[in-house]
């Protein structure tokens, strides 16, 4: 059985809409951010008087990696603080790269910091590099707000530890996200140090003021975005299950009803932070793509059965209530800048291209979808994306395995021959990693400028 949402008065409108690129923020915002890290060593260098000794130099820079840290460790909360301006602009992959680097470079400033500022200490108190341990453990226990910070970076350490590629691959989803929120703590511990023990902010009582101001803005912001809003939007929409339906082996559609939904504000090719309020389901929160525009009382996800959150999905009940976070995501028809668009599908990554093959504004001809699966029958929703390709002039394909289990070729040249002008298309894309990443160098080998491939990935 499978599930027919095409065709809505929404959807047929948006096809009809003109196209209008929009910017993404990311330039203006990496040079504020720039500029913000200026303004901090300005204010390192303006409070440093002149080093004239091995021991003063040791300690500006334990100084000067302290206050780094500290700034960076605002701009990882505000990178985790759903702000819609960065999630759906900027793209919630590129923002979780953006999250991913900024905290692999707080970590080793913060390592820094602590070295050379207990070298530092060591050497004023005539001890030598080896005293390091034992000034830091008299640090702890005599400057004030250092045992807080002590426990704020020992967390740091857990959370960069369990966040390294292959040890955070072997973990669950559940588990490293409830670990990796303990980020909050760490902050808040590490904070006061730096108000308390900061020869800046000693000097300064204007550079006290910005820095409560900036980690104030910060917490703000990750208050209402993570908490508030969300409050909001499910108070207000009430969301429960309506039906889950099997589209294919392993891949289950689940409609969820609710009120007004089509004033949430999502677009096609957006996704939702999903939590079914089941049992053994409750605190586990994950993202999965609308695969269907929104109506005014349903929306839709088709999710494939590879982990156990997903996997349960096929158990839920009608009138089970789910509670939402979103929309986000930047791989909407906002980011279109040609009259020609390639949609290209690996796997389930077929959910918001599905979406986006309704709802992209085009006349007949203009949108291809090109859906890549291991089989005919892993071909999910393939009967709507017929539907909806013959309603509106659109071409579709597929790409699977042979009867013998040899792949198809996706190559620059195969697509070429299948689109001869495919170099004057916009591509979005979606599947696994390995799939984006071959398909991309494929495009780029057909011509395809960079800034015309479009695709959200959220491999860290």
């Amino acid at each position: 059985m499978t599930t027919t949402l095409a065709g809505g008065r929404a959807a047929r409108r948006q096809t009809m809409r003109r196209i209008r690129p929009r910017r993404s923020p990311a330039v203006p915002l990496v040079v504020a951010l720039w500029a913000g890290a200026a303004g901090v060593l300005w204010l390192w260098w303006d409070n440093t008087p002149s080093l004239a000794d091995d021991t003063s130099k040791i300690l500006a820079a334990g100084r000067i990696t302290g206050l780094l840290a500290g700034y960076l460790m605002a701009l990882v909360v505000l990178q985790m603080a759903r702000v819609p301006a960065l999630e759906r602009r900027v793209g919630s992959d590129r923002v979780a790269r953006w999250h991913a680097m900024t905290g692999r470079y707080t970590l080793c400033l913060v390592i820094a910091h602590v070295f050379l500022t207990m070298w530092g200490y060591a050497l004023q108190a005539g001890k030598t590099l080896s005293g390091i341990v034992q000034q830091t453990v008299d640090s702890v226990n005599q400057l004030p707000d250092m045992g807080k910070a002590a426990i704020g970076t020992g967390l740091l350490f857990v959370i960069g530890f369990i966040s390294i590629g292959g040890i955070r691959r072997r973990l669950p989803y559940d588990g490293w996200y409830h670990v990796h929120l303990l980020t909050y703590a760490a902050v808040y511990l590490t904070f006061w140090h730096q108000i308390t023990t900061g020869n800046e902010f000693a000097v300064e009582p204007s550079a006290k003021t910005f820095w409560y101001g900036l980690y104030g803005a910060v917490t703000a912001l990750v208050v209402w975005y993570r908490i508030l809003t969300p409050i909001r939007l499910n108070l207000r929409h009430r969301m429960r299950v309506e039906a889950v339906i099997e589209e294919t082996p392993g891949i289950v559609s689940v409609l969820i009803k609710g009120r007004k939904l089509h004033r949430i504000g999502a677009e096609a090719g957006q996704f939702f932070r999903w939590r079914f309020l089941a049992p053994g389901m409750r605190f586990s929160s994950h993202p999965y793509s609308l695969s269907a525009a929104p109506r005014p009382d349903i929306l839709r996800i088709t999710v494939k059965a590879i982990g156990d959150h997903s996997s349960r999905l096929r158990e839920l009940t009608p009138g089970t209530k789910v509670w939402a976070e979103g929309p986000y995501g930047a791989l909407t028809a906002q980011r279109r800048s040609r009259g020609k668009v390639l949609l290209v599908a690996g796997g389930v990554g077929i959910t918001p291209m599905r979406a986006l093959f309704e709802t992209l504004p085009g006349a007949s001809g203009d949108i291809t979808l090109l859906y890549r699966a291991n089989s005919t029958q892993d071909l999910a929703l393939w009967n709507e994306l017929a539907k909806i390709a013959d309603e509106r002039g659109a071409r579709l394909m597929y790409a699977v395995n042979s009867p013998d289990g040899e792949r198809p070729d996706i190559s620059a040249e195969s697509l070429k021959r299948k689109i001869p002008d495919v170099d004057s298309h916009d591509v979005f894309m979606c599947g696994p990693p390995g799939f984006a990443r071959s398909v991309y160098e494929a495009l780029r080998g057909a011509g395809v400028p960079a800034r015309r491939i479009h695709h959200e990935s959220f491999e860290m």
